[in-house]
């Protein structure tokens, strides 16, 4: 691996893991500020976590996220984290165009950008804000979900537990989209938006913790040699 190469991927690995970690840890924090009532997991939507608005309501949940702005600032994080990442590691994909994660990966950023701009707020209701918000959304979580199934499908055949591993998390984010989408306003609609997202939070993680090992493999490798 090249000089220039091998730094792409260590940055490229290093943003996936800063990604999902900074999502996974301000997401807590946003959730444990909200008190009056309670922020649950298993019945308030992920987004709920962005509203700037407080004491409204949106699909009868009562809205009031005091660090919304900490929120929103993490979704857009994600985005950017991951469309970089996919840019500077698309190159590693065996097979042919490998550039569709690339394309992915741009996606994504740009429907977790919507997200952090455009809110589900009561507000948005009255504008095309909630439109952009939701179109943001189905944009993020698509795109993510289906390039752990194309990263994983080029890997399995030369690393089959790391492809067979994105391959199931996309599987299962794509399979809770469709539940959460045919459950509608439901109060278990939310925890199935949980399923949409956290497999390529997940997915994000994995890649680029086993990237990361790689690389101080190879460096020790190196060295020793």
């Amino acid at each position: 691996m090249t000089s220039s190469k091998s730094i792409s991927t260590a940055v490229g690995a290093a943003a996936l893991v800063v990604a999902g970690v900074q999502y996974v840890v301000l997401e807590a924090v946003t959730a444990a500020a909200w008190k009056n009532p309670p922020y649950s997991y298993a019945h308030n939507n992920i987004s709920d976590l962005g509203v700037p608005s407080c004491g409204g309501e949106v699909g009868g949940r009562v809205i009031c996220s005091p660090l919304h702005t900490l929120m929103n600032t993490s979704f857009i994080a994600q985005g950017v984290l991951y469309g970089v990442a996919a840019l500077l590691l698309y190159r590693l994909l065996p097979g042919r165009r490998p550039w569709i994660y690339a394309v992915l990966g741009i996606i994504h950023a740009i429907g977790f950008s919507l997200v952090g701009l455009f809110h589900g707020s009561p507000e948005a209701g009255l504008d095309n804000g909630m439109a952009i918000h939701i179109f943001g959304a189905a944009l993020l979580i698509l795109s993510a979900n289906a390039a752990s199934i194309v990263v994983g499908l080029r890997l399995r055949p030369i690393h089959r537990s790391w492809g067979t591993a994105g391959i199931a998390l996309g599987v299962v984010g794509l399979l809770s989209l469709i539940v959460m989408g045919a459950t509608g306003s439901s109060t278990i609609s939310s925890a199935f938006e949980r399923g949409s997202v956290y497999p390529f939070i997940a997915a994000e993680l994995l890649a680029g913790v086993a990237l990361l090992a790689v690389q101080r493999s190879t460096a020790r490798s190196v060295a020793t040699g």
